[in-house]
């Protein structure tokens, strides 16, 4: 592990030097890794470990798009292909990525499928920190270990094929054969992560649910629908509305930010921009402190799992789901943007 200064505060960190990818195989030579739900991260993860040489099956049932997805990918059907009990039987290792919603629904019958010994894999600390609604209560007799990528699955599998990787939080809940936690490094290793930190499960949960309603795309897509709205309000043209608000943040500024912090970015702007920035920042922190005291509040209470749950659960989510996706990309601002996308010269040449 290496000790790491974050602004003032040494952390512990892992990395592929200190936990090397030969190192992992040798940790994992003899695990056969179950991926069940082959939806958002289970691909990355899938294809990342599949990739290293690691024993990887999925377990995904038959007739879905993801079932599809997985023969593309190069799953065999009956071979590396299994249905999802059959899968999460044979594993070692049982990498459990359905949604929060889906773990709950299927618990009742992969608890059975757990041996002695195995380890129950989450991505996300939703279902062991909020039991008392979710009633995922692992068998003491197996390890229970957690890797978060701090990213989408997608980005999981194109930052690993661009060479680089997701972060990823890591946790033990439970350590039954005394070999949970360098299982759960060798894990991270192996789907790629570009560093490891620690957590806990309720951390990760509490972090991650607050950061994704928050300023990860629920705070940012409210704060860019506010600014698109006031510009078209006072005449400005969508092209222009759309380029001031999202374009330059997710093709210049926030690449300047990745690269080398915010005080970079603000470096390389004018010094009308910085001025501005500058007055304006301390206004935009302390208009919405309360609403993120508020969101926390409503995450740790489990407020906000209640209704993933509930809303998740229901059998028509996925069609309500649709209707509300459509009316983010049917609105103005969106038609806006696509009609922006299709105007950057890479997507020109396609034509």
């Amino acid at each position: 592990m290496a000790q790491i200064d974050f602004g003032g505060v040494m952390e512990e960190v892992i990395t592929s030097e200190e936990f090397t990818l030969e190192k992992a195989k040798k940790v994992l030579q003899n695990e056969t890794i179950a991926i069940i739900g082959y939806g958002v991260q289970g691909p990355g993860q899938a294809l990342n470990m599949k990739d290293n040489g690691f024993n990887v099956i999925v377990g995904q049932r038959s007739g879905t798009q993801s079932y599809d997805k997985a023969i593309s990918d190069g799953f065999i059907p009956g071979k590396t292909l299994l249905p999802l009990e059959e899968a999460a039987k044979k594993g070692t290792i049982i990498q459990y990525l359905l949604s929060d919603a889906g773990q709950v629904a299927m618990w009742s019958k992969l608890k059975d499928c757990l041996n002695e010994g195995d380890a129950l894999y989450f991505s996300h600390g939703f279902s062991i920190v909020y039991k008392e609604q979710t009633k995922i209560i692992p068998p003491k007799n197996v390890d229970v270990i957690l890797v978060a990528p701090k990213g989408s699955g997608r980005t999981v599998r194109t930052n690993f094929l661009a060479g680089s990787g997701i972060n990823s939080s890591f946790a033990v809940f439970q350590d039954y054969t005394g070999r949970a936690k360098e299982r759960t490094l060798a894990l991270g290793i192996a789907i790629g992560s570009g560093y490891l930190f620690s957590t806990t499960f309720e951390n990760e949960v509490y972090s991650d649910l607050t950061g994704e309603r928050g300023v990860l795309m629920g705070c940012l897509a409210g704060v860019m629908e506010a600014q698109y709205n006031t510009l078209r309000k006072y005449g400005h043209t969508p092209s222009e509305a759309f380029n001031e608000t999202v374009e330059e943040l997710t093709q210049s500024l926030i690449r300047l930010v990745s690269e080398n912090g915010m005080d970079w970015m603000y470096a390389n702007c004018s010094t009308t921009a910085q001025r501005g920035a500058l007055d304006w920042l301390p206004k935009f922190r302390d208009a919405v402190l309360p609403v993120f005291e508020d969101l926390y509040e409503s995450v740790k209470s489990g407020k906000e799992t209640k209704r993933v749950i509930e809303v998740n659960s229901a059998p028509d989510y996925r069609e309500k789901l649709k209707i509300e996706l459509d009316s983010i990309k049917n609105s103005e601002m969106w038609k806006a943007g696509a009609a922006v996308r299709s105007l950057r010269p890479e997507n020109r040449k396609k034509k």
